[in-house]
């Protein structure tokens, strides 16, 4: 039986966040009913495209697998009165502006007059504040985020490039769905904005606060990256100190190996990125991916619309399937689990398909999520945190601020990896603790140190599994199958244990024991075909393949909550970082399955609006650069009729481009006038001018600034956290508001390395005799011992 398994939504959105977040709902068994105005939700008509649709466009399809559509206009009384009904027997509410059906029922009207009900609202900026009228599109607003700029992304010659695919919107759904499952009722406020700063930035205005620098000060191509072999585009990457010696020695050039270096890994890459890329193009994709792989360099083929679906790992999984409705290929669901607790996906509804069926329905409210009330949503649940990086602890952090007790296990031999990536010197005291990517994804939460090399170590790791409702974890697979924690042996020591797995390709086929980092996941899965330059190789983003894994993650993770809620059993979830990906790419196998039509990234230009871009400003940016710009993006009819009035009516306007198809063939045109008229102006002038005309704008932020946005103070994103080594430093919180929550989200600082082997450990049962023994012995410490992982210099 699936999960939600009468769990009841009434989809009040439109578009892709509300479409994705309701999907995964609909996936998980939950009963969504789809309530359209007359006109119907605009997705029926979209394709990316272009293409002409006959019916509903391709996407919409996709999205609406598995639920029901409703016809209701806010002008009928009758209407108005069938989806009052309808919300009386439900159990949650999705809703975004983009209907008349919707703004007819605002979320905190629905919040007041429903209790019962969780009301999850998807906006730009969220439901108040200074912003929260103000006119955006994803492009804009990923400006705002600091995403555009980001890590550092596009070389510094040509305009910044912002992450293709609307990835905000999806992003934003999926933070909707798992907020909608974590709290029993009350009103969630989720902003696409701070959706995209937590994963398109690297947690930079905790590292300017803490080390009085950027994260990145000046934008670099990522060498290799994504380059042009002999015979196609091959991915290559260097995440870490370690794989840069190794792609060194790969290329035949020993001699650049310098462990001193001042240069970070990414300036030595481009310092020797002509030798680097000549040694790619003279050797085939085939051999580059095999030689990579035996030197444990994180590699991938560059996934597309068009060829994504063969990859021998896709093919071996299965990991696409059939469109039960329209036939074309997409993706199957991000995460898969044991026992079973999804459905097959159902075909879509035509528009009003079941407003007949609803229209004299009566029924009574049936819930089968826990009992609402006040406090945090995961108080009493202890999580088992063997994670690192970003994909596995930005999931239990979000565990964590939401009141688990979360242990974070390393070891002194391995510490977290963020630990070792700030270029803190060697020769600063205590280091290891003065990451502020490990704080900023770790609050909240204690530090446990074991050796699992040594059969002590892995001994208390079992006793800690007894202890624990969730373990998480994000190693190779083979790595827990050694030790005898694959999820027949966490059953066998924990029955009604619940097992996150977060590998990177999965937990079988030819790739299971590939290397998987952020920017390799992207590479394959097609987030990156999408960005960059038309006339150059596409450029990775870099960020969003770790959070989008945890975040996906940890929808999973709630819907086996809810299955162990009702039956009592113990659930094994794998959540592949590609799939999670792969689904979040989707609309580009389905454009080329539905249409034939391969999408291909624009730079900044966009199918949503035109015209899209970025346009530099008369300012020089914070470092004296003449690298200052501003995003436009033009969405409707009406918003042109305001930009041109906010121009003064120029004369190189023409009739034609009142029109969105005349826009796009006059882009060019307007992109000339449009650059010639910001270039005389402020940034600032620039936003108020065009705001104040109903034009979607947004400054393209640096990411260690964001803090200082006028929306995320009013909205307390940030929050103010002491540590013991560090100064203290701001800290993001969720990018949803919870109507039952108060108070701050940082409850205590990120945990110093084994701060809290005593406490757990005599927990356990030990003694501090047993335990001074252990740290002895070295299966216990607080500092690094025999580092296997090499420190990283940021840049």
């Amino acid at each position: 039986m699936p999960a939600l398994d009468g769990y009841t939504v009434i989809d009040l959105s439109s578009g892709i966040a509300g479409g994705y977040a309701t999907k995964l709902l609909a996936d998980g068994g939950a009963h969504v009913v789809k309530v359209e105005s007359p006109q119907g939700d605009p997705l029926r008509r979209w394709t990316a495209s272009g293409a002409a649709v006959d019916g509903d466009g391709a996407l919409f399809s996709f999205l609406a697998c598995s639920k029901h559509s409703v016809v209701a206009d806010p002008g009928n009384a009758a209407d108005r009165e069938m989806v009052r009904r309808l919300l009386q027997t439900a159990d949650a509410v999705v809703w975004s502006r983009g209907s008349s059906i919707a703004e007819a029922f605002p979320p905190a009207e629905l919040a007041e007059a429903h209790p019962h009900l969780t009301v999850t609202a998807i906006t730009p900026f969220g439901l108040d504040g200074p912003w929260a009228d103000r006119p955006a599109t994803e492009f804009t607003v990923q400006a705002w985020s600091g995403g555009v700029i980001g890590l550092g992304r596009g070389a510094p010659d040509r305009a910044p490039v912002h992450v293709g695919g609307q990835i905000g919107e999806w992003l934003a759904g999926t933070f909707a769905a798992s907020g909608t499952l974590a709290v029993p009722s009350g009103l969630v406020d989720v902003s696409m904005l701070e959706a995209e700063i937590l994963c398109l930035t690297y947690y930079s205005v905790s590292f300017h606060d803490a080390l009085g620098r950027p994260f990145r000060d000046q934008r670099r191509l990522t060498v290799p990256g994504v380059a042009s072999a002999a015979d196609g585009l091959v991915s290559l990457g260097c995440g870490t100190a370690q794989q840069w010696f190794d792609l060194c020695a790969m290329v035949g050039h020993d001699e650049w190996i310098d462990e001193n270096s001042e240069l970070s890994i990414t300036e030595l890459a481009n310092v020797h990125a002509e030798q680097i890329h000549e040694w790619v193009r003279q050797n085939s994709v085939a051999d580059i991916l095999e030689l990579s792989s035996a030197f444990r360099i994180p590699n991938a083929p560059v996934g597309n619309g068009a060829n994504v679906t063969e990859f021998e790992q896709f093919t071996a999984r299965g990991t696409f399937v059939t469109n039960p409705r329209d036939g074309f290929t997409q993706p199957g669901a991000p995460y898969r689990t044991s026992p079973p607790l999804l459905r097959d996906p159902q075909p879509a509804p035509r528009l009003g398909e079941h407003t007949g069926r609803y229209r004299t329905a009566a029924g009574t409210r049936r819930s089968v999520v826990a009992s609402s009330g006040q406090g945090s949503p995961f108080e009493g649940m202890r999580v088992l945190d063997m994670t690192s990086f970003w994909a596995g602890p930005s999931c239990t952090h979000i565990l964590a601020l939401l009141g688990a007790e979360v242990i974070h296990v390393e070891s002194t031999a391995r510490p977290d990896g963020t630990r070792l990536i700030a270029g803190v010197p060697l020769s600063e005291d205590r280091w290891w603790e003065r990451s502020p990517i490990f704080t900023g994804l770790n609050t909240n939460k204690k530090s446990v140190t074991l050796d699992i090399r040594s059969p002590r170590g892995v001994e208390l790791l079992h006793e800690l599994v007894r202890t624990c409702d969730v373990i998480v974890e994000n190693y190779t697979p083979r790595v827990l199958d050694q030790i005898g924690l694959d999820f027949e042996g966490v059953q066998r020591l924990r029955p009604d244990a619940i097992m996150l797995r977060l590998p990177g390709f999965g937990l079988d086929g030819p790739w299971r024991d590939k290397p998987a980092f952020a920017y390799v996941i992207e590479d394959c899965s097609g987030i990156t075909w999408l960005t960059g330059h038309p006339d150059q190789n596409p450029v990775e983003p870099y960020s969003v393949g770790d959070p989008n894994a945890g975040l996906h993650g940890l929808t999973a993770l709630l819907l086996a909550l809810e299955h162990r809620r009702r039956t009592g059993e113990g659930v094994r979830i794998e959540a592949a970082m590609v799939d999670a990906a792969l689904n979040v790419a989707a609309e580009q196998v389905i454009e080329y399955s539905a249409y034939g039509n391969l999408l291909q990234r624009q730079g900044n230009r966009g199918p949503a609006a035109a015209p899209q871009n970025l346009y530099r400003t008369r300012d020089l940016d914070e470092f004296g650069r003449p690298d200052d710009w501003v995003a436009i993006a033009v969405a409707t009819d009406e918003q042109w009729t305001g930009l041109v009035a906010a121009l003064g009516n120029p004369g190189w306007v023409t009739g034609e481009m009142a029109t969105a198809e005349g826009r796009r063939r006059h882009h060019d045109t307007i992109d000339d006038h449009l650059g010639a008229w910001c270039g005389q102006r402020s940034g600032d002038e620039i936003v108020d001018t065009l705001w104040a005309a109903g034009v979607p704008v947004a400054k393209v932020m640096q990411p260690h600034r964001v803090a200082d946005l006028p929306q995320l103070v009013h909205r307390g994103f940030y929050e103010r956290v002491g540590h013991p080594v560090n100064p203290p430093a701001r800290h993001s919180t969720l990018p949803m508001r919870i109507s039952t929550l108060t108070g701050a989200l940082h409850h205590s600082p990120a945990p110093l390395l084994g701060q809290h082997n005593r406490e757990v450990l005599a927990g356990l049962g030990l003694s501090d005799t047993e335990i001074d023994e252990l740290e002895n012995e070295g299966v216990i410490g607080s500092a690094p011992a025999g580092l296997t992982i090499r420190t990283t210099k940021t840049g």
